[in-house]
């Protein structure tokens, strides 16, 4: 999925530990969110995990169960982030520090893409309390971090659309 450089979509990337919770949840939310906006043809949508536990099974049933309950569709598959992917997407948003940490380390100077937390621009703005997203896996918390990470593409699709004049 390689940008090409007149390439005039916006891509983003949503990184979380396993790609199983926290990272589909916002790639769901992000892409409803968009193409209610009508930009699904301007902006390009997807997700990834640091770790290599979960590739290629679908999302944790907390995260489709949310999803579904909110009336958005999921279908993707648990992938892992790979040095291409600064290459690719513009924006590379991580739920929380320690995969931030991990993200910023695969990252070469001569890549562009802006590295970031998720919830950052929301949190800047006092849309939120938090600037991570917790990991909902071991707790059962989906309906929590829906709410947070919905507050969180929100304010990024907000963003995005003001800083590329969408």
């Amino acid at each position: 999925m390689m940008k090409q450089p007149n390439d005039t979509r916006v891509a983003v990337l949503f990184v979380c530990a396993g790609n199983i919770c926290r990272s589909p949840m916002a790639e769901g939310i992000f892409r409803h969110l968009v193409d209610e906006a009508g930009l699904s043809e301007r902006i390009q949508i997807d997700s990834a995990g640091t770790g290599p536990w979960h590739v290629g099974e679908p999302p944790h049933r907390g995260t489709l169960s949310v999803l579904r309950k909110h009336g958005i569709a999921y279908d993707g598959r648990a992938r892992r982030i790979v040095q291409s992917d600064f290459d690719d997407y513009d924006y590379v948003l991580v739920a929380d520090r320690e995969n931030l940490s991990y993200v910023r380390r695969l990252l070469d100077d001569r890549q562009q893409a802006h590295v970031g937390l998720l919830l950052g621009y929301a949190y800047h703005i006092g849309q939120v309390r938090t600037d991570e997203v917790p990991d909902p896996y071991y707790v059962g918390n989906f309906e929590e971090v829906y709410d947070l990470v919905r507050a969180g593409c929100e304010v990024l699709l907000a963003h995005i659309r003001a800083e590329h004049k969408l």
